[in-house]
């Protein structure tokens, strides 16, 4: 669809369309396939594919008129967005036409099957086997630290499907039946006291030939288009339908699925370092009269101040229509030291109050709470170590480290 696209028609056209058909009694599954119809759900995907084909740089426009109403917007929670880009762009029609509407509508969970006991960090190194025998594809493996995999339908699985090339070209993508029998999910319990994350084992689980995301042999290509989306700071329609209202049975709806699938993040506040509390806690235990608390938490808020700021950058960008830059590592390791330097000044503000638990210990023990789940942002989503090489080969150009990791991946020696 070729439109000639302006601020002031873009703003008219989803006033009217909102004023036409939002209804906050409808139900959320009839309201969203509407949406969906629309376009005006993700409007920067192709009109093919249930978007309008608009410039990225307008897409804030949509969201400030969905706020602007109070409408509810396309399922966004946990994992579905990734799955429903990765398909836009490596999928097949089928794929497509199977999976996208019920991603956008929220009738399918999704999870994300990378990650695996002997190689978290190196994902070229996953072992998992995927093997074609007749019209399907046999897996047996072990994925983990896989959230929401006890609820999903469906997952994006990266697996191997040749040893006798280089591990980068070895892997193959899929999309998988989570609620077959061959596939065993058990919870893992943190030392924090949740159980955000799954561990999955495969034994003879089967994926149909259609199931093929992209080539055989693709799998590393299609998985950095996750992992693009994974990491990018910013999403112009994140947030869309921020201004709620209580007068409507849509918003209960809503509620309750959100309930379902933040559940496995209520602890990602803490896991970030929450920068929030830190001057109220100094004020609080006149630990701010401290010289070296006073040098700590000013650093912390310089750090904080010079992220969000590279955030801004970044979302700028992406609004202009420009692609992702190396901002999605330099946020992911800005947000690591900016957690780990919270961490410590919650440490100074509380002294030895801040390891007691419960209702023992600061703010009912949210502060034990950030100092036991700070260390995981450092390894969820690449380690510090993986963004300081992407940052120093990507963006300032220096040399690759020596591997001893190349030639047929059956001959790479494996933990």
């Amino acid at each position: 669809m070729n439109v000639d696209w302006s601020e002031s028609k873009v703003r008219q056209d989803v006033r009217e369309w909102l004023r036409a058909n939002w209804n906050p009694n409808a139900k959320l599954i009839d309201w969203r396939n509407t949406l969906v119809d629309s376009g005006w759900g993700m409007p920067a995907w192709p009109s093919r594919w249930f978007g309008v084909d608009l410039p990225p740089g307008l897409v804030p426009v949509v969201l400030e008129e969905f706020n602007r109403f109070g409408a509810v917007g396309v399922a966004r929670t946990g994992i579905r967005l990734l799955a429903a880009e990765t398909l836009l762009a490596h999928g097949t029609d089928e794929q497509r036409e199977r999976f996208l509407r019920r991603i956008l509508t929220g009738e399918e969970i999704w999870c994300q099957l990378f990650s695996e006991p002997g190689s978290g960090s190196d994902l070229a190194g996953v072992t998992t086997r995927a093997e074609q025998q007749g019209g399907v594809w046999i897996v047996n493996g072990q994925k983990v630290w896989t959230t929401s995999a006890h609820h999903a339908d469906f997952g994006l699985l990266l697996a191997r499907t040749n040893w006798d090339v280089p591990k980068h070209q070895g892997m193959t993508y899929f999309v998988i039946d989570m609620r077959q029998g061959g596939v065993d999910v058990q919870p893992l319990r943190q030392m924090n006291g949740y159980a955000s994350f799954n561990q999955v084992f495969f034994t003879n689980a089967t994926i149909p030939l259609n199931m093929r995301v992209d080539d055989e042999g693709n799998g590393w290509r299609v998985a950095m288009t996750t992992l693009m989306y994974e990491r990018r700071a910013a999403n112009a329609l994140t947030g869309q339908g921020l201004n709620r209202r209580s007068d409507g049975s849509i918003y209960e709806e809503e509620a309750k699925e959100s309930a379902l699938l933040t559940e496995p993040y209520t602890w990602y506040p803490q896991r970030a370092g929450r920068v929030d509390l830190a001057v109220d806690r100094a004020l609080a235990t006149k630990s701010i009269e401290d010289h070296a608390t006073r040098q700590e938490l000013s650093r912390l808020l310089m750090m904080s101040k010079c992220a969000e700021w590279t955030a801004s950058r970044a979302r700028a960008a992406q609004q202009q229509g420009q692609s992702q830059g190396p901002e999605g590592s330099l946020g992911k390791l800005a947000n690591s030291q900016i957690a780990k330097q919270a961490l410590k000044v919650h440490t100074m503000t509380s002294g030895m109050e801040s390891m007691l638990a419960g209702e023992d210990g600061p703010l009912d023990g949210l502060i034990a709470e950030i100092l036991l789940s700070v260390p995981a942002i450092s390894i969820a989503g690449g380690t510090d170590e993986i963004q300081k090489n992407i940052i120093a080969e990507r963006v300032l150009g220096m040399e690759k480290e020596p591997r001893l990791d190349s030639g047929p991946f059956r001959d790479v020696r494996r933990n």
